[in-house]
Order: structure tokens, then C-alpha cells, then sequence
């Protein structure tokens, strides 16, 4: 019974990346226009979520997207022209993959920007940090209560 119980669980977690947040209402009944609406799906990012694909996410505005997207396929636009269509509308940023163009530099080189800015700093804090003092030596007094100290001798 536990074998059966883990092979369900494998096989349900084997199909949990597959699962769409795309609802039966919103599929297209022609199913090449419907595997062309799926394919730009995932290429579009989700403008609530933002580290999702309109066709992984459950937002309310993914939706509308997603609905948007068929509109424009079945009005017999090209993949093309409903890319353009969002981007226009949306920016290069409703792009999960944005072209690299000045415009979104800033996407693209930013992270790194940052990176670089935040080792520069750490390193100019580190070489400011004012170097720290050598300890004094230890008085002979020191020396014979700690060698005391190690040998066990509790006697002052």
C-alpha cells in the first residue's frame, strides 16, 4: 500500500511542472491556433507576478493576457504582430526574454551593475577599516597564572 501511495506521489509530482494556469474556457477549440497561443503564452511574462509566464500564472491580469493573446491569433494576427501588439502596449518588459537594446539595458546589465557597485563598496569600507592594534605582550605575572591555567594548577 505505501509503494502505491509513493508511486502516485512521484507520478503527481513528475506532472506538477506541467500544469498551466490556463482554464478550459479559455482554450481555443482549433488546436493549432490553441498550441501557438500556448507556446507565446510562455514566452510572456506575468505583469503581476513577474517571475512567471502568463501561461503559469493565476493573476487576473495573466488572464486577461492570455485571453488577449487568442483574441489577436484568432483575428488571424501573426505571432509577430501580437508580440509587437504587447510589447507596444506593455513595453519590452512583458517579454520574459527582452531584446537587448538600450531601451532595456537597464534589464539586462542592472543585476550585474549592482553586483559590481556592491563589491566596490564592500571593498573601499574593508580598505577604509581602520587597522586594529597588536595585543599587548603578557607581563610575566600573566604568563605564570595562564601556564598555571593550562597545566590544571589552580594555585595563584
Amino acid at each position: 500500500m505505501k509503494a502505491a501511495r509513493a508511486l502516485v506521489l512521484l507520478f503527481a509530482l513528475l506532472l506538477a511542472p506541467a500544469a498551466s494556469a490556463v482554464e478550459p474556457d479559455e482554450m481555443l477549440k482549433d488546436l493549432v491556433l490553441e498550441s501557438r497561443a500556448r507556446e507565446l503564452s510562455r514566452h510572456l511574462r506575468c505583469l503581476v507576478c513577474q517571475n512567471q509566464s502568463i501561461d503559469d500564472s493565476a493573476a487576473p491580469l495573466a488572464r486577461d493576457l492570455r485571453v488577449l493573446v487568442r483574441e489577436r491569433l484568432v483575428a488571424g494576427d501573426s505571432d509577430d504582430k501580437v508580440l509587437g501588439f504587447l510589447t507596444q502596449r506593455y513595453g519590452s518588459f512583458v517579454l520574459l526574454k527582452p531584446p537587448v537594446k538600450p531601451a532595456t539595458y537597464l534589464l539586462w546589465f542592472g543585476p550585474f551593475a549592482v553586483l559590481i557597485l556592491g563589491g566596490l563598496g564592500l571593498w573601499w569600507i574593508v580598505r577604509k577599516r581602520p587597522k586594529l592594534a597588536a595585543p599587548a605582550p603578557l607581563s610575566a605575572d600573566e604568563q605564570k597564572r595562564l601556564q598555571a591555567m593550562l597545566t590544571g594548577d589552580r594555585k595563584r
